[in-house]
This record gives structure tokens, sequence and C-alpha cells, in this order.
């Protein structure tokens, strides 16, 4: 399915109810989701809360500033996600959404008493959901019993991945295997690497862009990944863990532990090894991929791979993300879902259209 396909089965209420939305995490992409406010898309969204990690506001008059991003980066009261829960809940909008624009453990942890609060939640956090299996079993009992789950943004960034899993699974199809290039950030390195340039030259952009986590080393440790693959395995019907799961890291040893700030200063330390890898793969006439695989038996492995020409990773462009699902029912030819898999853009598009969904 291709990403304007994708893009024009994005939902839109027939019959648009006023939604009252709290917004957690005003970077990169909650401030493309506030832009996105502005535009028609979202006219019926009420924003009634909006925090970043220190500063947040219910004011009214503060939350309509077209500058409220930068405005909470420089003051604001301090945060108190229980005042913004009881702005959502004294708000008189039949639904009430809270957005998770962050990647905060702690407040993935808090998605399913929102839920069993009666608020839907809306997320580009995976943090709990590919996290342990305790922690997406709770979720999922939450969803069952709770508001609604909005997590498109988690796996592909809007790509319909999630949303097909589950409906092969709900009509029977057992997933007999699961790859591709999940990671946008580490698409759009790897298919611009070609040797003539450092890759750390290459990654400081594709940070400065928003392409990669604000700490690269979460893209690049292939946990990032892992997570996503977790999410796709166990939406698929496999109870997958995260030990299971092979992962090998670009970051050296050396690198691993150190603050973000001197991390970022000694990238050049990445280069090295991955222009000779660079290099071996070209003697072969092959390139270099991130990939995700995993089997129906257990078996799961992230990390960089050579492809072949052939091989459909080969020919991604820019951050497509790839999916490729093999099931009962798609056995000779895997079912396949490509798209743009990174920025703040879609990711912010990802959280409206399930907001727009619930309606």
């Amino acid at each position: 399915m291709s990403a304007q396909a994708a893009s024009a089965a994005c939902p839109r209420a027939q019959a648009q109810r006023d939604a009252a939305v709290v917004l957690l995490g005003t970077g990169q992409v909650g401030g493309a989701f506030l832009q996105l406010l502005r535009t028609r898309a979202g006219e019926n969204l009420r924003l009634v809360g909006a925090a970043n990690s220190r500063h947040q506001t219910i004011r009214a008059a503060a939350l309509a500033e077209r500058r409220l991003r930068e405005r909470l980066n420089i003051a604001g009261d301090a945060r108190d996600d229980d005042a913004l829960l009881d702005a959502l809940h004294a708000s008189s909008a039949a639904t009430k959404v809270v957005i998770d624009a962050t990647a905060s453990e702690e407040l993935a942890a808090r998605h399913p008493e929102w839920l069993a609060r009666g608020c839907h939640v809306v997320t580009a956090n995976k943090a709990l959901a590919g996290g342990d299996l305790a922690g997406w079993r709770e979720l999922q009992a939450a969803r069952v019993h709770g508001g609604e789950y909005g997590d498109s943004a988690t796996v592909g960034v809007g790509l319909p991945a999630l949303a097909t899993l589950r409906r092969l699974h709900a009509c029977g199809d057992r997933v007999m295997r699961i790859e591709g290039v999940f990671s946008g950030s580490l698409s759009h390195l790897f298919n611009d690497y070609d040797g003539t340039r450092p890759f750390s030259s290459l990654l400081r952009e594709a940070r400065a862009a928003g392409y990669t986590e604000p700490d690269p080393r979460c893209d690049l440790s292939g946990e990032d990944v892992a997570r996503k693959l977790l999410i796709l395995a166990r939406t698929a019907g496999f109870p997958l863990e995260r030990a299971q799961i092979e992962v090998e890291s670009l970051v050296p040893g050396s690198l691993r532990n150190v603050m973000l700030h001197e991390f970022l200063e000694r990238l050049d330390e990445l280069d090295d090894s991955l222009a000779a890898r660079y290099a071996a793969a070209r003697a072969r006439g092959h390139v270099l991929r991130h990939l995700a695989h995993f089997d129906a038996d257990g078996r799961a492995k992230v990390g960089l791979c050579e492809v072949p020409p052939a091989h459909p990773a080969a020919h991604l462009q820019g951050a497509d993300n790839l999916f490729a699902f093999t099931t009962g029912r798609y056995t000779k030819r895997p079912l396949v879902i490509q798209g743009a898999g990174a920025g703040p853009e879609v990711t912010a598009q990802a959280l409206l259209g399930d907001i727009l969904a619930l309606r």
C-alpha cells in the first residue's frame, strides 16, 4: 500500500463532535501537532492543556497563542499531570483525549490508568506496548474495559501496519513472518550512505531534521526497532519478549554510557567500522540496510544486513519504512506496506488521524 493510499484512507468524521485534548510533549512532534490544530482538519479539536517536561498551561488564552510551544519552553505553571487530567475531565466535550507525544516510560506506564478513567489515549510513545510483556497485557486489558487507544504513530508513523495486522489476525489468518525496515531514521541514513561522506555527517543532519530520536543512540542501538518488532509480533498474537530478540547495536561500547553531549561530540568514532562494512558489501554488489525479522517459531533479529539489488529494501528511498507480512493466506508473496516512516509532520498526522477515527 502506497503512502498516498494510506493518506487517502485517513478518516474524517461526517458529523464531527467537539473533542477536548491534552497534549503531553511539545517537542518536534508535539509542535507539528499544534500546527495541525490550526488547520481545517483540527478545527473541532479543543486544546484544554499542553505540557513539556517542565512547564504546562491550562489557561485558554495561553493555549490559543501561536507561539505556545516557544512560551512553554521559557515559562508556565509547574508540570502537574493531575491538573491536566482534571482540566480534560472538566471539559463539556463528549470526546476526551490524552495525546502522548513523548518517549517517556513514566508517562507510557500511565496509559492504562487514563484509559480506565474513560479517556482515549493517542500516542507515539511505544515504551509500554514495546516494553515488558506484563505492561503489554495490562494495556490490552485497559483497552477492553476503558477508552480507545490510538497507536498508529508507534510503528510506521501512520502507515497501516498495525491496522493491517489486526485485521489479518481478526480474520484468522496466521502470521508466519514479519520483516522489513522499521526505522525511518535508519532507512534515511543507509539509503543515503554511499561511502562518499562520513556516516557521522549524515547522522548529524538527520538528527537536526528530526529524523532520529533526540538521543540517536535510541535508533543506532536497535532498541527502538526492537520495540516496534515487539509491538508487531504481539499484535499478531505472539507473546514475544525482548530477551528473544537478537539485537545488533551500531553504537561502539565506548560510547554507550557517556553523556549525550559527549556522544554527539564523538560521532566520528562511528565512521571507520561502518565504512569498512559498506566497502565489503559494495565489493559483493550489495547494499547495507537495517532490517528486522520475526518468524512464527520465535526467532527474531534486528540489525544491519547486506542485501542484494533484488531485495525490496535495496530500492527504498528517503525515510521509507517497509513492512512485509507472510501469512497463511499471503504465502507465495507477502503483503507489503511501504511509505514515509519518519518526520515530525507525518507522525503528527498519524496522531491526528487516530483522534479523528475516534468520532
